[in-house]
């Protein structure tokens, strides 16, 4: 079984998917949250996993 999966990050302010990553389901199984530059808003914002 593979505990890496690709998420896609989204900022909290526009809703806008903005970025991918990946994560460890094993070490982080709740959603991520992590401060990223959003282009339409041109400044750092909290951006969130989707599902």
């Amino acid at each position: 079984m593979q505990n890496k999966v690709n998420i896609t990050l989204a900022c909290i302010e526009t809703g806008e998917q903005n970025y991918t990553t990946t994560k460890n389901k094993r070490n982080n199984p709740e959603r991520i949250e992590l401060k990223k530059y959003c282009p339409r808003l041109r400044k750092m914002t909290l951006h969130r996993e989707t599902i």
